[in-house]
């Protein structure tokens, strides 16, 4: 039999599985076609090129067979490659209450510490970063270069959307960015979306 079967929640293991390592062509193809072959499925992926490296992170889901084989035949797999390959078993996401969602989009000039800058102010909040992305743009003739951030973060508690409005927009001032933010929360069903 081929393919990947479909088992209760309560029988699948889970595994993230992290490889790193230089770019070319049909790569990610063979890593995809080793997971399958060992009958496992991509639950949730994602892929980034940071300098000339690439890195493939990856959630994979499968009987305890599975997961067993992927987590042995991965790594010679990945030597063949030259690749450097993470692996750690983990359990399912259990979907908790998120009464509030945030989203933000940040253009601003390069400097050291924005991104910080900007994760403190989540986590003043107490809210859970769920995905982070950056791209520094490389400058034009005579302009700095410009770093471009994405936030989505999540609220476990209600979080006062006009109080993390606000102080969006006040660092934005602060540090002469062009920002955007979207607030949906999810008890009211009500979404508010502001651009500064």
């Amino acid at each position: 039999m081929t393919g990947s079967i479909i088992l209760p929640q309560s029988q699948q293991h889970y595994l993230v599985v992290t490889a790193l390592g230089s770019n070319r062509p049909g790569i990610v193809n063979t890593i995809t076609r080793h997971v399958s072959s060992c009958g496992c499925n991509i639950e949730d992926s994602r892929l980034a090129m940071l300098g000339e490296e690439f890195t493939l992170i990856m959630l994979l889901s499968g009987s305890w067979n599975a997961i067993t084989l992927i987590e042995s035949t991965l790594p010679l797999k990945g030597a063949e490659l030259d690749l450097l390959i993470v692996m750690k078993r983990t359990n399912a996401n259990e979907q908790q209450a998120t009464p509030t969602t945030v989203w933000v989009k940040v253009d601003v000039e390069d400097s050291p510490h924005l991104i910080e800058r900007f994760t403190d102010l989540f986590d003043n909040q107490q809210m859970n970063i769920a995905e982070l992305a950056s791209k520094t743009q490389q400058a034009q003739i005579g302009a700095p270069p410009r770093l471009n951030i994405q936030i989505t973060a999540h609220g476990l508690a209600e979080v006062p959307v006009a109080k993390i409005e606000d102080r969006f927009h006040q660092l934005c001032t602060e540090l002469k960015a062009q920002g955007s933010i979207s607030v949906v929360n999810h008890p009211q069903n009500q979404a508010k979306d502001g651009v500064f």
